[in-house]
């Protein structure tokens, strides 16, 4: 397998629903940007993955012929919120195995305002097994569908382990502290853990409105190439993706009955422990992780099952500031979904072009002092979660 690099990421200013440009505007942009931090042209790129979730078919030409129309393979991808990780995974693999030596990796999306749901009503639902699980662990079937799952796995830490409601809210009140620092996120604003406390509770005692991600619009790419082509053109190679994992549901999803294995801990467990053996490092190796924080409560889930924390001891890793700058490994430093904001295409990739500049060391006042080694973590429900594990040449 070719050594795979990340040559180029773009990205655009994420921003909320109905204040952003037309999806293929922003694909564009964001693959331009790519491109030029590459520093080369379109022409050169041999295939592309277009990611997005709300949107016709062929989104992704509509967008790359703004670029160029050079007749390249276009291969447009869904995958629910691991849409733009699994363009990614599917960008690396063309280049790992000598199919094509440069690809672009594209992910965009134009969101409405509100809470996520089906858009093709007249068919059968591919929640319909997980939606059944839920109603019979916890029930609450007025609350939007996302909020049930994900509100349901933190409940169920709760329950397991004594974690408190405070905790989740120290997540959040992190992800603003971070996010304050990085001008392409959605909320820049700083909030306290009491701020987060003190919003609209949406389900009493389990989540507070602020500890939810907000629908976004905005796009991100990447540019992967193989060595050879690096060396070739003169292309920057100091990020190397060392190894990557792609996992689906298992037969414990539904038979756990736990939300927490309903909202994928199990999936997230076994892609994250596939990375590990691949690149020969355990997760005490990591120096920042970009995870899928759609909820405050998938943060700290995600804890566990990337082996950062022990199970169980997530709300002691929050508590001892394990998860942020000085302690034991910084976690979303760009601000995360919650808020960095979460447009379902773009958000792999924007998780990518955060830790590509943390390992290039230009991450500006979000840099990670000495990162060498960055893990990312893409979670889609249905399900598909993909780790990707980067190292610093």
């Amino acid at each position: 397998m070719a050594k795979v690099l990340v040559a180029g990421v773009g990205m655009i200013p994420f921003a909320k629903p109905g204040g952003s440009a037309p999806y293929d505007e922003m694909g564009a942009a964001a693959g331009r940007l790519a491109l030029k931090d590459a520093g080369i042209d379109y022409a050169l790129v041999q295939q592309a993955y277009a990611g997005y979730v709300y949107g016709d078919s062929t989104c992704g030409q509509k967008a790359l012929y703004r670029l160029g129309m050079t007749g390249i393979p276009v291969v447009n991808v869904n995958n629910n919120c691991s849409t733009g990780s699994t363009a990614l995974f599917l960008a690396r693999q063309a280049v790992a195995s000598g199919a094509a030596d440069c690809v672009l990796a594209l992910g965009f999306e134009q969101m409405k305002p509100g809470a996520l749901g089906s858009v093709f009503t007249d068919r059968a639902s591919p929640f319909e097994d997980f939606d059944a699980v839920t109603d019979d662990l916890v029930g609450m079937p007025d609350i939007p569908l996302a909020l049930r799952y994900f509100g349901g796995a933190g409940l169920s830490h709760m329950k397991k382990y004594g974690t408190k409601l405070e905790t989740f809210a120290r997540i959040r009140a992190k992800a603003s502290r971070h996010a304050k620092n990085n001008p392409l996120a959605l909320f820049r604003q700083e909030v306290s853990v009491d701020d987060v406390m003190q919003a609209q509770m949406i389900w009493p005692g389990v989540m507070t409105r602020l500890m939810a991600c907000p629908p976004t619009c905005g796009a991100a790419a990447a540019l992967l190439v193989s060595e050879s082509f690096a060396t070739q053109h003169g292309l920057r190679s100091d990020v190397e993706i060392a190894a990557q994992a792609m996992t689906t549901d298992y037969p414990s999803t539904f038979k756990a009955r736990d939300m927490m294995q309903v909202v994928g801990a199990d999936m997230s467990r076994a892609a994250a422990g596939q990375v590990y053996e691949q690149a020969g490092i355990g997760p005490q190796d990591i120096d920042v992780v970009e995870l899928h924080d759609c909820f405050a409560q998938n943060e700290l889930i995600t804890y566990e099952a990337l082996g950062l924390c022990p199970v169980g001891e997530a709300e002691r890793f929050v508590e001892a500031g394990d998860n942020t700058y000085g302690g034991q490994v910084v976690t979303n430093p760009s601000g995360g979904l919650l808020s960095k904001g979460h447009p379902l295409g773009a958000t792999g990739l924007a998780q990518c072009y955060e830790l590509t500049h943390q390992l290039r060391g230009t991450a500006e006042a979000r840099q990670v002092e000495g990162a060498r080694v960055a893990l990312q973590h893409n979670l889609g429900l249905g399900g598909a979660c993909v780790v990707t594990l980067y190292r610093r040449a």
